[in-house]
């Protein structure tokens, strides 16, 4: 994950109103918080926030640029969207320092194919890891190429990036492949038609 600088301003109004004004002005409202700092009401630029987020993920990690401080390090914590809009009306950001391991989730991506007529339920899309700031990976990855119906793979089958550790409950299941309902259903209608055809011989005779 690469880090991002991103120059940002400092807030001195608060409420809604304020933040709606924020948002007018193409900003984002955002406070930065951590190690027993004062929290810091800040306005990030939407643009280059929204594409530091498409980019890096949602644990995209920044380099604030405030004027008039020296630069800022922080993990992107929380992001909220508006309902139905869809825009990004608040972000929390946590002061982070080089090296410093923090805790995040990170999405699970299926890759492969199981074997066929199989159903792929996933039931877990994010596991949570422990990982050096800069080094959070984007992704976890595990693989179904080939299995057979009846498998099921939990946390403690993904293998992940070197230097992140696993926090959360290695028992809790990621993966379950099933038989899928549509193959069960043409071995039921071919069982059914199996008396059919006796009898269509049957009468030919």
């Amino acid at each position: 994950m690469s880090e991002v600088r991103i120059a940002v301003e400092q807030r001195n109004e608060f409420g809604k109103g304020a933040a709606r004004r924020t948002r007018r002005a193409g900003k984002i409202p955002a406070v930065l918080y951590g190690h027993g700092a004062d929290p810091k009401h800040l306005s990030l630029p939407s643009v280059e926030f929204a594409r530091a987020v498409r980019e890096n993920g949602h644990n995209a990690v920044l380099t604030l640029e405030v004027q008039g401080s020296a630069d800022e390090l922080a993990l992107t914590k929380t992001i909220t969207a508006h309902p139905i809009k869809g825009y990004i009306e608040h972000v929390d950001l946590l002061l982070v320092k080089r090296g410093e391991k923090v805790t995040v989730n990170v999405p699970i991506v299926i890759t492969g194919d199981a074997a066929s007529g199989a159903l792929v339920s996933q039931e877990l899309t994010e596991v949570e890891i422990e990982a050096e700031a800069l080094h959070i990976p984007e992704q976890v990855e595990l693989s179904i190429e080939g299995l057979e119906i009846g498998t099921q793979l939990h946390v403690s089958d993904l293998k992940l990036p070197k230097g992140s550790t696993l926090q959360g409950d290695p028992e809790a299941m990621v993966v379950n492949i099933s038989e899928a309902a549509a193959s069960m259903e043409e071995e039921s209608a071919t069982e059914g038609e199996e008396p059919a055809a006796e009898e269509e011989t049957s009468e030919e005779a």
